[in-house]
């Protein structure tokens, strides 16, 4: 805390000078906040009863801590036991919520993977995943909280969140609606904000209304975008995402470039926006002189319609929370009341959410108005000082994205591995633009539901600065230099904290230095840049890595996490230096089992790599062998003429003491996270090529993401794939696809385009003599909505998984 407030008075000397400067600001409170929201981030992971207890001591130690601090008058023991009460409070608030989600069986029928018919109601809105499919089918996500449940004979009535992965029959359905539908369960990740994951079979069936009230909200919700509907492209997206939150319109380029810029706030339910409205129904109710405490209820009240017009999910809570505090912040008279104020939604927050400690939103959010709090005001007094009077105004609108910024950044490392430099140049130009966007839109609302030909005036008043935010997103997202890589992770989040606080603190003099000796300041600069280029390797692997595609050049070799130090490995390339060199970048010192999808000297040839420094436990071929005695089961292909590379790996074998085991069709692999099934090969194919279609293919399932694994199967293989896929009663999204033959021509483009894959990882050499990966196989996966990703354009690609979405790394 004395850190904190040294670091505020190194920036801004005048706050603690006399006359009329603002008193210190009293900290404790944002300690004790501070300590709650790390307790309850550890607790979410903790069993309820262990909670419970921790509560008790926390409890306890605040008691004998104020007891301490008022005999011996110890600012630090009055500190510790305001902390300790924090703790406390949001503990138990935790554990009761862990014991009512508990309660019923919902738990341990995800862990069975059991099929159950629910009634549940409808807690988020339906909202489709960019780029993720299943079979012909969008992927849409929602919440639901359960309140009947039927599975293995039994019936029940719990309370219980899960997450619904449907298809687009799920995307009508509205907030608060009671529906049924049956489904297989899955087990949530530790700590998630639901129990389980259910993937429903068929649409849901809709039992009950939200009632008449959010039936009304539903109504002006559906009018505002019919308002909107003869707007352009983007405004009619970010209209009702700027104003309400429903981003079901917001093309996906603009959502991607808002994304890039730091523009994101925008196109959700913010702070920014409750500020707005709250200063709005002040002004109305100064306009109806409405006076004293009515004035507060009449904006509570106000408050509280657009909570629901936006829906009280919680991260609109959360805004709603952060918006009135902030609003308190900057306000001239109540500055001082900013902190205490702060410290208090935060802990509110996690009393009614104890699952938002493991929010980023509510992170940034927070951190965003600390920003305001701490730095928006003096800094905006310090840039009015050096702007001409007429554009003094301006500087309130630049100093607060530059407060936010740096308060948010380092979170926003952990989340996308980069700094945003254009970001506070985007949020300036837009800033002026927001109020009127937002206020029109407000307007729209409220004429809508009496004429929505009324209502289009107002639509296209906000249409017009809307249209200027999207100009500005688009393009600052493609001016050059404008995001910059930085180490992802723990380690990239406290660099970026520590050179914030070192500019917090020299700030000033280093303006001054830049003044005083440009050229000096300009070398400084240079050697920056010209240091920069090594950053992006720090970090690797990504954290939470599921699948790596080495960089083996021509030729294939995988990577599957297991349990720390552990995978499975598919395939080991054509040379043993790659392959070991990605093992031991990945830290890999057990393989769990070594997978040879065939006999072809470019998935085989470095199988000594693997061994390199490491433990082998089990290995496994293709069940189609080229040479020597054939085990049950197999398939010998011995009298074809093609080339096999099956005695090269027999020698390997012999040398370390070891045999393979042939894959059967409908064979599973279990370890630690990650579950495989064997999809291939179904029979010996003797069309195209005997090997690769003997390729073995892998349906992985690992940390919630589903991966195919492909080998070099050509298109008479991969028809048989597809038609497995096609069988399953109830098919999951493949997440990841591992394309055939390293972008060969030769396959099977319906698999393509039936699995849908948003990532398309394909493992090929640099300047290879075969044309792979072929323009037309290219051209399939762009079509099927596939992004490819290819090692001789990057080197090795990751798959990471975060919250249940597949996401890419590169080193």
């Amino acid at each position: 805390m004395r850190l904190l407030r040294s670091v505020l008075d190194r920036v801004f000397p005048d706050r603690a000078s006399g006359g009329g400067a603002p008193p210190r600001l009293d900290l404790r409170l944002l300690v004790a906040a501070a300590t709650g929201w790390v307790a309850v981030l550890i607790a979410l992971r903790l069993p309820a009863t262990l909670v419970l207890a921790w509560a008790g001591l926390a409890a306890t130690s605040a008691v004998l801590l104020l007891r301490l601090g008022r005999q011996r008058e110890l600012r630090v023991a009055t500190t510790a036991a305001l902390s300790c009460a924090a703790a406390a409070l949001v503990l138990c608030a935790t554990a009761g919520q862990l014991l009512a989600r508990q309660a019923g069986p919902v738990r341990a029928l995800a862990a069975d993977r059991a099929t159950v018919r629910v009634e549940a109601v409808v807690d988020t809105d339906p909202r489709p995943v960019a780029a993720a499919h299943t079979y012909g089918k969008s992927l849409v996500i929602t919440k639901v909280s359960v309140r009947e449940i039927t599975g293995r004979g039994a019936r029940s009535t719990p309370h219980t969140p899960v997450l619904v992965i449907g298809d687009d029959r799920w995307l009508p359905l509205h907030w608060h609606q009671r529906i049924a539908f049956a489904g297989r369960l899955q087990a949530a990740e530790p700590g998630d904000d639901v129990e389980a994951v259910i993937i429903p079979r068929g649409p849901p069936r809709v039992v009950g209304g939200a009632g008449p009230l959010l039936d009304g909200i539903e109504r002006l919700r559906s009018d505002l975008r019919d308002a909107t509907d003869g707007l352009p492209r983007d405004p009619r997206g970010l209209v009702p995402a700027l104003v309400i939150g429903d981003t079901s319109r917001l093309p996906q380029e603009l959502n991607d470039d808002m994304r890039a810029t730091g523009m994101t706030h925008l196109n959700a339910v913010s702070g920014s926006n409750v500020t707005m409205v709250l200063l709005a129904a002040m002004w109305v109710a100064g306009w109806l002189r409405v006076r004293g405490r009515r004035r507060l209820v009449f904006a509570g009240v106000a408050l509280l319609l657009f909570v629901l017009l936006c829906r009280p999910e919680p991260s609109v809570v959360r805004a709603a929370a952060m918006g009135a505090v902030g609003l308190v912040g900057l306000s001239t008279a109540r500055r001082t009341a900013g902190a205490p104020a702060l410290a208090a939604a935060v802990l509110a927050l996690l009393v009614y959410d104890p699952w938002l400690a493991a929010s980023y939103g509510f992170a940034l959010s927070s951190l965003a108005t600390a920003g305001l709090l701490f730095f928006a005001r003096p800094w905006a007094d310090r840039i009015a000082r050096y702007l001409p009077h007429r554009l003094a105004p301006l500087a309130e609108a630049i100093a607060i994205p530059m407060a936010a910024q740096a308060m948010c950044a380092p979170v926003i490392v952990l989340l996308q591995g980069s700094v945003s430099l254009i970001g506070i140049p985007a949020n300036v130009l837009a800033a002026p633009l927001v109020a009127p966007a937002t206020l029109a839109g407000i307007v729209t609302v409220l004429v809508a539901p009496i004429s929505t030909q009324l209502a289009y005036a107002p639509a296209w008043l906000a249409a017009l600065p809307t249209w200027g935010i999207a100009w500005i997103a688009h393009t600052c997202a493609r001016v050059p230099l404008g995001v910059l890589p930085w180490p992802d992770g723990a380690l990239g989040a406290l660099l970026l904290a520590g050179l914030t606080l070192v500019l917090l603190v020299g700030g000033v003099a280093l303006l001054r230095l830049i003044w005083l000796r440009p050229y000096l300041a300009a070398a400084a600069a240079l050697l920056g840049a010209a240091a920069w280029a090594p950053v992006p390797a720090f970090g690797w692997p990504p954290a939470g890595w599921v699948y790596v595609a080495c960089d083996v050049g021509q030729g294939d070799g995988g990577v599957l996490a297991t349990s720390p130090g552990h995978a499975v490995v598919v395939d080991a390339g054509p040379d043993p230096g790659p392959i070991a060199q990605c093992l031991d970048r990945l830290g890999v010192t057990v393989v769990d089992a070594l997978v040879l999808t065939h006999f072809h000297a470019d998935h085989v040839g470095g199988i000594d790599g693997v061994f390199r420094g490491r433990t082998v436990r089990e290995i496994y071929s293709t069940p189609v062998h080229s040479a020597g005695p054939s085990s049950p089961g197999t398939h010998d292909a011995r009298s074809g003429d093609e080339p096999s590379d099956e005695p090269l790996v027999q020698a390997a074998l012999r040398k370390h003491g070891m045999t393979a085991r042939s894959l059967q069709t409908g064979m599973q692999l279990h370890y630690l996270g990650l579950d495989a099934r064997v999809l291939g090969p179904t029979r010996l194919i003797r069309a195209g090529s005997v090997q690769n279609n003997a390729s073995v293919v892998l349906d992985v399932r690992s940390r919630g993401l589903r991966l195919l694994l492909t080998g070099d199967i050509e298109k008479e293989a991969g028809a048989a794939v597809l038609r497995a896929l096609r069988a399953e009663a109830d098919p999951e999204p493949v997440d990841v696809l591992k394309v055939p033959h390293h972008g060969s021509a030769n396959q099977d483009p319906d698999l393509e385009r039936a699995v849908h894959a948003p990532i398309a990882v394909i493992s090929v050499g640099a300047g290879n003599d075969y044309g792979h990966p072929a323009p037309r196989t290219l051209d399939l996966l762009r079509d099927s909505n596939s992004t490819a990703f290819r090692t001789d354009r990057g080197g090795a690609i990751a798959i990471v998984a975060r919250g249940g979405l597949p996401f890419v790394a590169r080193p």
